[in-house]
């Protein structure tokens, strides 16, 4: 296969079964001049199970500008480099768009080889409406900031699609519950295309004491699908809950108006607390 010269290629690489790298992708890996990797010491079981040769060299989110400019005088001299992140699809949660901004600005060509992606897989096989979805990625680490976070999306009615480290993953599901109640249908993608893949639909509430109850489901790669947010839920309210939220709204910050109108006038929470966000 023959590159064109001074291409900047985005090459998707396998999420975990290596069957899953599309033959382009080889091509491409081993007709490039130079290899971007997020870390070169992963990439190498890759490269050694499909013979490719091709220098690596790595770039990643921490990558400095004087890495970036020497990809680019790669380019300028008229050779081609492909881009791959440890798995999946590059700049999905990963490096790498600042090397593709910049390579276009100076009038270079980029072409995306497709292949898998993690929370695409994730979201064909979840059996949650696809029509419509908003990716979000990692939530924050820390728990009041991750709250806040969820806080701010209970009233999303797209669903909803996050990544998350295997040692926080119960306490996410934990903060979802609470943000958007427990009744609130999610999913849980873990090691997909990989011999323990698990693909597991309940209400929140149940999910978490499924993923409690089995240290299993702690473990991997994992992807978070949350269904969302009834449209009505949203938006709609009878003027005597309007009228105390408002009245609450003015001094207090809207989980606690909610939460003290919930007990005022007998309306769901979430459904308060996702009237106050819709009326940003």
């Amino acid at each position: 296969m023959g590159l064109d010269t001074a291409v900047l290629y985005i090459v998707a690489t396998p999420i975990g079964n290596l069957a899953d790298m599309v033959p382009r992708a080889v091509e491409v890996l081993q007709s490039a001049d130079l290899v971007a990797a997020e870390d070169t010491r992963h990439s190498q079981r890759l490269f050694s199970h499909f013979s490719i040769d091709t220098p690596l060299v790595a770039y990643h989110d921490h990558s400095d500008d004087q890495r970036t400019n020497k990809i680019l005088e790669r380019l300028a001299q008229g050779q081609t480099v492909a881009l791959i992140s440890d798995a999946g699809t590059p700049l999905i949660s990963d490096p790498g768009y600042r090397l593709v901004r910049d390579a276009r600005e100076q009038g270079f060509q980029v072409v995306p080889i497709p292949g898998p992606c993690a929370f695409v897989a994730a979201l064909s096989a979840a059996g949650l409406p696809s029509d419509r979805f908003s990716f979000e990625g990692f939530l924050p680490a820390k728990s009041q900031a991750r709250a806040k976070a969820l806080d701010a999306l209970a009233g999303e009615t797209r669903t909803m699609v996050f990544y998350e480290a295997p040692h926080r993953v119960l306490g996410t599901l934990e903060a979802m519950a609470e943000s958007f109640g427990g009744e609130r249908e999610a999913v849980i993608a873990r090691e997909l295309t990989k011999a323990f893949e698990t693909i597991q639909l309940m209400p929140l509430a149940e999910l978490v004491e499924w993923v409690r109850a089995d240290s299993n489901q702690q473990r991997g790669e994992i992807v978070l699908l949350v269904r969302g947010a009834a449209e009505s839920k949203a938006a709609e309210l009878d003027a005597e809950s309007e009228r105390v939220m408002k009245l609450l709204l003015a001094e207090l910050p809207p989980k606690r108006a909610a939460a003290l109108a919930a007990e005022i006038t007998g309306v769901n929470k979430k459904a308060l607390y996702n009237w106050s966000l819709a009326q940003k």
